[in-house]
């Protein structure tokens, strides 16, 4: 499915309509090039679920995270980006950060994807013009949630 992003507002409201659907143990697979938008819709979710607060880019720290009450549930922000094997997210415990957590993750394919969970939502964002396109791909568990 192709959702058309012109602006920040629809991109902001993309993110609160994944939100609305997110479950402990989801994945938000996030891809795309270089400032294609993956921080800014990560943002825009954690807005969503009640942070009130910065949200800082998780480049260098590889991986933030978000606990109620800040948020509505817990959630794992990570960013593969400068991983080089997907070893690596095996040793920096990611397994024991997603434990009945939502995992926004950028960078998905260098920390080996996530595709083949069924609580997997990829978001492929795209630019085009001023705006954006993100291309989505639902698990099993998203086909009755997602809309």
């Amino acid at each position: 499915m192709r959702i058309e992003l012109p602006d920040l507002p629809a991109m902001e409201e993309f993110g609160q309509r994944i939100a609305a659907g997110l479950q402990a143990g989801d994945v938000v697979a996030l891809s795309g090039g270089l400032g294609a938008g993956k921080t800014t819709l990560s943002r825009a979710m954690l807005a969503a679920l009640g942070y009130q607060s910065e949200v800082p880019s998780p480049t260098f720290t590889i991986i933030e995270t978000y606990d109620p009450p800040a948020v509505k549930l817990p959630v794992v922000h990570a960013d593969f980006y400068r991983l080089q094997s997907p070893a690596e997210a095996e040793e920096i415990g990611l397994d024991d950060y997603r434990d009945g957590a939502v995992l926004l993750a950028e960078w998905p394919e260098n920390a080996g994807g996530f595709s083949h969970e069924p609580g997997c939502l990829s978001v492929r964002l795209e630019i085009a013009g001023n705006g954006r396109i993100a291309i989505v791909e639902q698990g099993a568990d998203w086909l009755t949630r997602w809309r």
